[in-house]
């Protein structure tokens, strides 16, 4: 109707009322604009304070949010998952090809074996960590938490008793080491492994070079042309001088002052050990790269826990607090690993 009776009004009220009409338009949306930012204020400084609220209820490092403990867990469990089952490949096909020699019964002497053992362990450990950091399950990460901590305490009691109860542990060595002298010829990896050692410390059987009696062949009572005499990879060889293969002909008749300088005398426990406290610091060096990562592993997952924990205690559940009801729709996929949480 005013549009109406806009059209018998003279030009100029015309204009007069179209200009009230811009002014009232704009009044309104000035008021609707601060009433807005008003409401955004509000809104920002209740985030704020439940923010700050919520940094006062975590119990350990406010910092590491949630989705950074998940992410970084689930990337470390992956990455050692990975190398477990590179390690269990090796193991399997390294174990395939010596069974084509001959297998022996101690598990000290094949490195096949203990490949195998170490890749199913870091397999099955890392993928309850994977699996529990994905579908936060206290029940798996308690399980990846106490498994890490048990193998950390392990390692460290392990080497704390072997160099406390150092002689044991070179009879230990020993012990198994001349079982694999037993089988030089028949075991290929051994073989290799002892003559690998021999030529690389300069050494020569377990404790001593009279170790290689224990050996069939080696064996003085031998009818063969090794009969009493030690392998070539025992002899003292000088550079830039031909290796003669049979420096070790009757060698176990003799006496240790005779065989200086013909071959190495001796054992290879002890020049291994010996050489492991000369170098120290490569040591020091090789155990705290096995360690560390394990005990960040430890950090991680308990923090991750207490995350976890917190939640449930406060909320009732997990997914209340941590995980938006949306992404329970998204899909099977991303509703079984609960891998990309929204927040509120």
């Amino acid at each position: 109707r005013r549009a109406s009776l806009r059209l018998f009004l003279p030009p100029a009220a015309q204009v007069t009322v179209l200009f009230s009409t811009l002014e009232s338009g704009w009044l309104l949306g000035e008021k609707f604009r601060q009433g807005f930012g008003k409401v955004r204020r509000l809104n920002y400084a209740k985030d704020k304070l439940k923010a700050i609220n919520m940094s006062d209820s975590v119990r350990y490092c406010a910092k590491c949010s949630y989705v950074f403990l998940k992410f970084t867990l689930v990337a470390y469990a992956t990455v050692f998952w990975l190398i477990g089952s590179f390690i269990l490949a090796i193991g399997i096909y390294a174990e395939v090809e010596r069974q084509r020699y001959k297998t022996l019964e101690g598990v000290f002497l094949a490195p096949a074996i203990i490949l195998i053992i170490l890749g199913v362990v870091m397999f099955i450990v890392s993928f309850i960590g994977v699996l529990a950091a994905l579908r936060d399950n206290l029940t798996l990460l308690k399980v990846f938490l106490y498994t890490l901590a048990i193998c950390l305490i392990l390692e460290l009691t392990g080497g704390i008793a072997a160099l406390l109860f150092r002689n044991r542990t070179m009879n230990l060595l020993n012990k198994n080491v001349r079982k694999g002298m037993v089988n030089y010829y028949d075991d290929l990896d051994f073989k290799n492994l002892m003559d690998f050692v021999q030529m690389q410390f300069k050494c020569c059987g377990g404790m001593e070079y009279s170790d290689w009696a224990v050996n069939m062949y080696h064996n003085c009572s031998s009818p063969g042309p090794l009969a009493c005499g030690v392998p070539y990879t025992c002899c003292d060889s000088k550079l830039n001088e031909v290796t003669n293969t049979l420096c070790g002909y009757k060698a176990l008749e003799k006496q240790r002052l005779e065989l200086i300088g013909t071959i190495y005398v001796r054992g290879c426990t002890d020049a291994v050990f010996l050489w492991l406290m000369d170098n120290y610091k490569i040591m020091a060096g090789l155990l705290l790269g096995i360690l560390l990562p394990q005990f960040f592993g430890v950090i991680v997952a308990w923090l991750y826990i207490t995350r976890v924990e917190d939640a449930i205690e406060e909320y009732g559940n997990y997914q209340d607090s941590l995980i938006n009801t949306e992404a329970k729709k998204q899909g099977k996929l991303v509703k079984c690993c609960k891998c990309m949480p929204l927040f509120d």
